[in-house]
């Protein structure tokens, strides 16, 4: 597991009021610096396991993290244990036993009944090679996230000094374990969001081009039934250019993992959506642009567009409409409003304002992506009103505004 290194890495305590025990600040120091050093859990925790046992004065050590479920405490790293021990107790019940108490009651644990443990193993370790266990808590503000072991052949209890620098040796690998936990978390957040992105630039460059071609087919297949070779021509020009364009969106989208935005701006790929959609929906179009001089960041312009984009092609699939607006203004204070309206058969009757499907879901992602807000209702007089409000210019860069949702 990757470390996550944003918390700063826990500073030995200090030596004030207790005697020094050998290397024990040392120990700690390092500790410290390999937090924020070494890339992998598992490897940062197997290079200190052998200077805490020989610290201790142990024959033994091992280290369990808890489950991501919290009910399992999973063998992560062992030190000199047979394998007799090692293979009947890689994961075992969060509250067994020694470690179970230490990991509950967020102490140290000084173990000298180890039938627990012996009937983990099939092999005579406990009681022979072993006759005292320490189990000492993973802890991060206030929470157990594993228990490190150190086995002892002899009877003799370490020390309140070397005990002291043990359970502080716990604090330190338990930030290091919650780092990582952070970090995988991280990881999952960031591939949740590239894998919705990509869904919702197949959604709206491949699925949109596609459709226009089903919606292209029968009128084609009309034209040719009725031998009208000037209609046939022209719907086989429709689907080519069409196939073409989902060509170039797939190429885009696997080059840049994202289908392509007009080079000439936002405006530009407007007036070609608007002009695509009058010739395919033979819905009538009114557009009102009170910001032609509207710039934006190249991913404003991309997000604007594919909102609008799906907007006009709901109207066309289901709105069966006469007329739409396309109208485009200020909304006061540095906001942008874009209006899409149509007079057409409106919501379905009992779904939510705005409906449920996957196309509003996108919509509304790529609205929050800009600080923006998306709303979907019934449109005076009949019809459906789709209205986008967003800052001209964005408070934090949209990288910020996703990371900071998928926290």
């Amino acid at each position: 597991m990757p470390l996550h290194t944003a918390e700063p890495a826990l500073k030995p305590p200090p030596a004030a009021g207790r005697p020094l025990v050998p290397d024990d600040g040392g120990l700690l120091a390092d500790i410290a610096v390999g937090l924020g050093s070494e890339a992998d859990l598992g490897a940062l925790l197997e290079r200190f396991l052998e200077p805490i046992v020989r610290l201790a004065g142990a024959q033994a050590g091992a280290v369990r993290v808890l489950s991501e479920a919290g009910d399992q405490l999973e063998l992560l790293c062992s030190l000199g244990l047979p394998a007799s021990v090692c293979d009947r107790g890689p994961a075992v019940d969060a509250h067994c036993g020694h470690c179970g108490a230490a990991a509950d009651g967020h102490r140290l644990i000084w173990a000298t009944d180890l039938q627990a443990c012996a009937a983990l193993s099939t092999g005579p370790f406990f009681g022979q090679a072993c006759q005292r266990l320490l189990a000492v808590p993973l802890q991060h503000r206030g929470r157990v996230l594993g228990v490190y072991n150190l086995f002892f052949r002899g009877t003799e209890e370490p020390g309140a000094p070397v005990q002291a620098v043990l359970r502080s040796v716990g604090e330190l690998l338990g930030l290091a374990v919650n780092n990582a936990r952070l970090e995988r978390e991280n990881l999952r957040a960031r591939l949740a969001s590239e894998r919705q992105m990509m869904a919702a630039e197949v959604h709206d460059s491949l699925a949109q081009s596609l459709a226009f071609v089903k919606m292209r087919l029968p009128l084609l297949q009309d034209a040719m039934a009725a031998h009208d070779d000037i209609r046939a021509r022209q719907y086989c020009d429709d689907v080519r250019c069409a196939v073409t364009q989902a060509h170039a969106s797939l190429r885009g989208i696997i080059t840049h993992l994202r289908s392509p935005m007009d080079p000439k701006g936002l405006l530009h790929a407007l007036d070609a959506a608007v002009e695509a959609f009058r010739l395919g929906s033979g819905v009538e179009l009114q557009v009102a642009n009170a910001l032609p001089r509207l710039a934006l960041s190249p991913e404003g312009e991309s997000q604007v567009f594919h909102i609008v984009q799906e907007a006009l092609s709901n109207v066309a699939r289901h709105a069966a409409a006469c007329h739409a607006w396309l109208l485009m203004g200020s909304a006061g204070e540095g906001l942008v409003e874009i209006v899409v309206e149509d007079d057409g058969a409106g919501l379905p009757i009992n779904s939510p304002c705005g409906g449920t499907h996957y196309g509003m879901d996108i919509m509304r992602e790529r609205a929050r992506r800009i600080e923006g807000t998306l709303e979907v209702c019934a449109r005076p007089g009949g019809g459906t009103r789709v209205r986008l409000v967003f800052p001209a210019t964005p408070a934090r860069p949209p990288a910020a505004t996703a990371a900071r949702g998928a926290r």
